[in-house]
């Protein structure tokens, strides 16, 4: 080896490390980013479109393009080395599409199926881990989770489209919100499910590593049902409206704000009735089924109320 090989490497390998650490800790400070602005808006939506489905398709370009989808970045991105962000970023994904899902299968039962829909529902059953390749299907350049959630964010916005031109229908009457409600409160109800079996395992431990990821995970749930939630208020404004069911409106959205809200500097596994040591995730699920208690009251409302 020459000697001045040696000396280059004489002075990388002590230094190496310190590069390595400077490389990823300052990328995974300026690359982490939970966004719960219950201030967010669905943009410039014009009327019969649905403020609801503008919704979702924003949070999922919010997420995938302004604050960079982070969930599936390799091992040489500082990002890789985070776990609550992408945790936050698939939650937020999932709730949405879960209420895309409901859409489409309410258009099915209407008997008025929606293409865009089905397409943006399929599109968002795409895993969150995928990047440009898939080493467990095949060594191929594959379709990025980014990729398909653009796609599946511009099929909810030409739906919208489509609702300006008379080409598709997003039913607004009181029986059409009743199902939806009590839809997306099954989702709820399977958010509360994952962190009661999480609770059961019994770890009580200052720092699971499993605490987190499903802490955050249901936050980004939550942050997106309030978020949709709040525009199908608007898009239904005349049934909750007529029904007399403006103030417990705005009082499940108050207590799922509250839930979505809630953000730990660190997230504590402690024992349920510990005296020092907080549990998180048990806040998080009282807060949780709080909302959806509103949200079932509601939904019953609507349910059993006459038509007006």
């Amino acid at each position: 080896m020459a000697p001045d090989t040696k000396r280059w490497l004489a002075w990388l390998l002590p230094v190496l490390p310190v590069l390595l650490l400077l490389y990823y800790g300052i990328g995974m400070g300026l690359a982490h980013k939970i966004d719960a602005d219950p201030e967010y808006g669905p943009g410039a939506v014009t009327a019969p479109q649905s403020r609801a489905v503008a919704m979702a398709a924003r949070l999922i370009l919010r997420e995938v393009d302004d604050h960079k989808w982070v969930a599936n970045d390799p091992f040489f991105n500082p990002s890789s080395l985070l776990d609550n962000m992408p945790a936050y970023q698939t939650g937020i994904v999932g709730a949405i599409a879960r209420v895309t899902a409901h859409l489409n299968g309410l258009s099915i039962e209407s008997g008025a199926e929606d293409l865009e829909l089905s397409r943006a529902a399929g599109f968002l059953k795409y895993p969150g881990t995928v990047w440009k390749f898939d080493s467990r299907t095949s060594w191929a350049p594959t379709a990025s989770s980014e990729k398909q959630y653009r796609s599946a964010a511009r099929n909810l916005l030409v739906f919208n489209d489509h609702l300006t031109t008379g080409d598709a229908v997003f039913a607004r009457d009181r029986a059409s919100l009743a199902k939806l409600l009590a839809l997306i409160g099954t989702d709820m109800d399977a958010a509360a499910d994952r962190l009661d079996a999480h609770l059961a395992q019994g770890h009580w431990t200052l720092f699971d590593a499993g605490a987190d990821d499903l802490y955050f995970d249901t936050k980004g749930r939550l942050y997106a049902q309030s978020m949709i939630l709040r525009e199908l208020g608007w898009d239904f404004a005349q049934i909750l409206a007529a029904a007399d069911l403006g103030e417990q409106w705005q009082a499940m959205l108050a207590a799922l704000n509250r839930a979505a809200a809630l953000q730990p500097a660190l997230v504590l596994a402690g024992d349920e009735d510990s005296a020092l040591l907080p549990n998180h995730l048990t806040n998080q699920g009282f807060r949780l089924l709080q909302a959806r208690s509103r949200l079932a009251g509601l939904a019953a409302a609507l349910a059993g109320g006459d038509e007006h």
